[in-house]
């Protein structure tokens, strides 16, 4: 039997099917002790609970990076939500006991989240499911499956991978996951692919096909996982695996190579990073530089903006991790998916075109202002930081940008602060306004960076959270590769350099077709680097001219996509 989901993780697990189900979590027998010892059991629970994410959260930073730790602290931060709590406290007060209060709300909220379409969004409703279940275990003293003594081998079958399970995981121990819910984007496929562990989610009626003890091959690049395979196909899977560890394995001998073509064209090869830690791992895995540090990251899971030293602190830290690489620190991308609290940016009917990212922070001088400054006094360091604008439309929002960071020139020269004075200013082209004006746009940037992610997402007018929908979302649709074409060409008669910081730019398909257009640099994920060096090693000038111009005349993205398959696959 196969069952087929999203392949979120990519790679080959073969073992042993553990599942875990539900706790019990029936508290209809606890009695209502009065009000003040409801308060103060609730408390005690969320004061353990607090304690025991922030463990987690500490040691996520240490195997994995801030990032991904960020989605644990940011439970904390809503758990701690007066407004949650004083629903909870409410609720006692008339009369339910804490587990009932804890209950009631936590399904309010996600009831709220879910019926939201994105699914970024709906991830809030993941993490307040996740508080909930701890919580309602902690105040009924239930025992959860300890995930750190799993067996050898095993193939972890859950509902949904949490964060706070994820924690326990030990990649020498699971060799593949699969969830009945989750998606690309979903918390669950961010943890999967930080560990490096192959995933199928969103697998329907996942727990009533799965029994403990199954054998289980997981395919987490195509998506599929076979139950009980027969001897032929177990050997089959097995040989795909061998074949895949081989193939990871050899990838090492690329960790400290230039990155270079068959015929010797060199081009950058960097990494994506959000966080200091995420740095030392791009660092540690032979990036030659930082394409995009997602500053956001720095303002989230806290109650109150980072002031200019803090900004300064972190930015300087990478800095000096790169010295003598560049370092493309993306300006605060704030909106749509990525709502700050304290910033009490007001609700929208549809975010991701609305207030957010340069559009926000041009409004908010006042807040601009603290980051530029700090960028400028982190520039001077080495003087290999650049400055990259968020989802420009216009020539006038790189002009306003500009006059910004002059004012905080003039103000750091008068207040006798070393800065960069030469600090290049790019943004990232991201909307089909930017591709469409890439000339205008290159006479006032000194660089370009093409976010894959947002363009296609928009030039295709698909929600890239929607599952709905997800199949129309691809980078491989013409009017997105003629986009990337014809911005690279923009950026080229400018003389600039042109960068790819999106999904696309990992994308083996599509290393070709990047390489025709003359795309100079690459940023990928850490996890990625070696595999994208290897990839681009094994293409010359000629078979990838000769590639694109077969790619570039065909007529659906489907087409286009079997076809760089076949491409790639002959090498």
């Amino acid at each position: 039997m196969t069952l087929h989901g999203v392949g979120a993780s990519a790679g080959i697990g073969i073992g042993t099917a553990v599942c875990v189900r539900e706790q019990n979590l029936d508290y209809t027998s606890v009695p209502f002790s009065g009000a003040e010892q409801e308060k103060a059991r609730l408390r005690a629970a969320a004061d353990l609970f607090t304690q025991r994410t922030q463990a987690m959260a500490d040691d996520i930073t240490n195997r994995l990076g801030e990032a991904e730790a960020a989605i644990l602290t940011g439970q904390i931060m809503m758990l701690e939500d007066p407004f949650m709590l004083s629903q909870m406290e409410e609720a006692i007060d008339a009369g339910k006991c804490a587990e009932e209060a804890l209950d009631t709300v936590c399904q309010t909220f996600i009831a709220m989240f879910s019926g939201v379409e994105d699914e970024l969004m709906r991830q809030r409703a993941a993490d307040i499911g996740d508080i909930r279940t701890r919580m309602l275990g902690i105040l009924l003293h239930a025992e959860s499956v300890d995930l750190a003594a799993l067996p050898e081998g095993t193939v972890l079958v859950v509902h949904d991978l949490t964060p706070s399970m994820t924690v326990s995981l030990s990649k020498e121990h699971v060799c593949a996951i699969l969830t009945e819910v989750g998606g690309q984007t979903s918390h669950s496929a961010i943890l999967a692919r930080a560990l490096e562990v192959p995933a199928v989610l969103g697998v329907p009626g996942l727990l009533d096909a799965v029994q403990d003890g199954m054998t289980v091959a997981v395919d987490g690049t195509e998506g599929a996982a076979l139950l009980c395979p027969d001897e032929a196909t177990l050997a089959a899977f097995q040989a795909r695996r061998d074949k895949w560890l081989e193939e990871r394995a050899l990838l090492q001998v690329y960790r400290d190579r230039d990155t270079r073509t068959a015929d010797g064209r060199h081009v950058d090869l960097y990494a994506n990073i959000g966080s200091v830690a995420d740095a030392k791992a791009a660092a540690e895995a032979g990036a030659e530089g930082i394409g995009l540090f997602r500053t956001e990251f720095l303002f989230m899971d806290r109650t109150a903006l980072p002031d200019e030293e803090e900004q300064y602190q972190a930015y300087a830290q990478v800095s000096d991790l790169m010295a003598g690489k560049e370092v493309i620190i993306r300006t605060l991308d704030v909106g749509g998916d990525k709502g700050i609290a304290y910033l009490e940016m007001e609700r929208e009917e549809n975010p991701f075109l609305g207030h957010r990212a340069i559009r926000y922070c041009l409004d908010r001088p006042d807040l601009y202002r603290v980051q530029l400054r700090a960028l400028l006094r982190a520039g001077a360091r080495h003087g290999n930081i650049k400055i990259m604008l968020p989802l420009v439309s216009g020539v006038e929002e790189v002009r306003g940008a500009r006059a910004l960071l002059e004012e905080c020139k003039t103000q750091l020269s008068a207040e006798g602060l070393a800065f960069d004075p030469h600090i290049s200013l790019g943004i990232m082209v991201e909307t089909p306004a930017a591709a469409l004006i890439a000339d205008l746009l290159a006479r006032e940037a000194g660089f370009f960076s093409i976010g894959t992610n947002d363009l296609t997402q928009y030039t295709i007018a698909v929600d890239r959270g929607n599952a709905k929908v997800e199949k129309l979302y691809t980078c491989y649709h013409p009017a997105v590769l003629r986009s990337i074409r014809s911005v690279i060409a923009a950026g080229k008669a400018a003389g600039i350099p042109v960068g790819m910081c999106g999904e696309a730019a990992a994308d083996p398909r599509m290393i070709p077709l990047l390489l025709a257009f003359g795309l100079d640099e690459f940023s990928v994920s850490p996890s990625s680097i070696l595999a994208a060096r290897k990839q681009i090693a094994d293409w010359n000038g000629p078979d990838a001219l000769r590639t694109a111009e077969q790619a570039m005349a065909l007529d659906t993205a489907a087409q286009v996509s079997d076809f760089l398959a076949q491409a790639s696959a002959s090498l």
